[in-house]
């Protein structure tokens, strides 16, 4: 986990812990809307995932999670933006960790994997 918290905070500017937790927010939420195999084939891929999606599991949305809520079920990729934003990032510091996570997720689980997650969640593919 430490090469990808570290290209995350070059692409970004974020400091680590940000990136951290920002990197948790996005596993944890992939976890939740992904496809389960894919989703399992990711974390192997990425050693410390698990407890990364762990730690950021129960953030909440604020108020676009508030609002993606009301549109249904957990509010999807509006509801990650909620949280992304909440623990103050701004949309181009979202765009940056997306891009890097799912640059390394393509590296260490393959695209094929990738390509079936992003397929899978409504939205995602405008982050990646």
């Amino acid at each position: 986990m430490d090469e990808l918290i570290s290209r995350i905070v070059a692409a970004s500017g974020l400091n680590e812990d940000l990136a951290r937790k920002a990197l948790g927010i996005i596993l944890a939420f992939l976890q939740k809307e992904g496809p389960t195999s894919e989703i399992s084939q990711l974390m192997a891929a990425l050693p410390g995932s698990q407890e990364l999606a762990d730690a950021e599991g129960g953030a909440k949305g604020g108020v676009l999670g508030a609002i993606g809520g009301l549109m249904g079920g957990g509010g999807g990729v509006m509801a990650l933006g909620g949280q992304l934003m909440g623990a103050g990032l701004s949309m181009p510091q979202i765009q940056s960790v997306s891009k890097e996570m799912f640059a390394y997720g393509r590296e260490k689980a393959g695209e094929d994997t990738m390509g079936a997650i992003v397929g899978a969640i409504p939205g995602l593919g405008q982050f990646v």
